[in-house]
């Protein structure tokens, strides 16, 4: 028989990411470009998976868009929102998994999970980026490092710095008066990483936090924030191997069910 290979694409406000999977189970190829909506983006994020895949669109048998661009993808045979892509795509990796909370570019969701992998509710912050993936990029901006070099500098922390604003602009200000003091700059680090965590857990205890706890979303890819999840929430937290894509991977996952159900 034929392999059957489905796409999720998730577009969101800062980035693509593009995900491939064979059979309804196998990872074939995904990407993640650093551009959303109203870019090159999605259109770069396919190519590059279709590569990865080895595969080209016309071997794609559905696809299913997701994310804050979704209604953008014409090529889209359904349009499902990233809420339940992202139960979908967590439920998938940790079956047991009641709690996700994902931090993405410019917003942040905590995602109750039915024990079969529905959304059953949400809480989410896409008014404010403080706590969110752009409050890092910011801070680390400030502190001139790349983002990918936070949580290396987080582990080194001893002295955890009190970071007491809860808007950007204001954080920001925060920060560079503490650099005029010649604080340490990875104890400031740890310190932004807590700000997020205060907040990020703040939205989870709205919704109402059921164990197993998992996290997505590129900010996951941090472990200094990660830790500092946990350490505000009392409880373990666990990542997916490929956190950034859970929401495609999600929206593939839809596509397979849904043409099956064609068949």
């Amino acid at each position: 028989m034929a392999d059957v290979y489905t796409m999720g694409i998730d577009i969101g406000s800062t980035a693509s990411k593009c995900l491939i999977l064979k059979n309804g189970t196998d990872i074939s190829g995904y990407a993640v470009i650093g551009a959303g909506t109203g870019t090159s983006g999605p259109k770069r994020s396919v190519e590059q998976a279709l590569s990865n895949a080895g595969i080209t669109i016309n071997e794609i048998s559905g696809i299913t868009a997701t994310g804050y661009g979704r209604n953008t993808f014409s090529e889209a045979d359904w349009i499902v929102s990233e809420l339940s892509c992202h139960a979908i795509g967590i439920h998938a990796v940790f079956p047991d998994v009641r709690t996700l909370i994902d931090i993405g570019g410019q917003d942040a969701k905590a995602i109750r999970v039915s024990t079969t992998g529905k959304l059953e509710n949400f809480v989410m912050n896409d008014k404010c980026a403080a706590g969110t993936g752009r409050f890092l990029d910011v801070m680390a901006r400030v502190l001139e490092l790349d983002v990918s070099e936070l949580a290396e500098r987080d582990a080194m922390a001893e002295n955890v710095v009190n970071i007491s604003s809860t808007c950007t602009v204001f954080a920001e200000s925060e920060v560079i008066s503490q650099l005029s003091n010649n604080v340490n700059i990875c104890d400031l680090v740890a310190g932004i990483h807590r700000s997020v965590a205060v907040r990020t857990a703040g939205l989870a205890k709205r919704l109402g936090i059921v164990e197993p706890v998992a996290m997505s979303g590129g900010v996951a890819l941090n472990s200094g924030a990660a830790r500092a999840l946990e350490r505000e929430l009392g409880i373990p937290v666990r990542i997916p191997p490929l956190p950034q894509i859970n929401g495609a991977y999600g929206a593939a996952i839809y596509a397979w069910e849904h043409r099956k159900q064609e068949r």
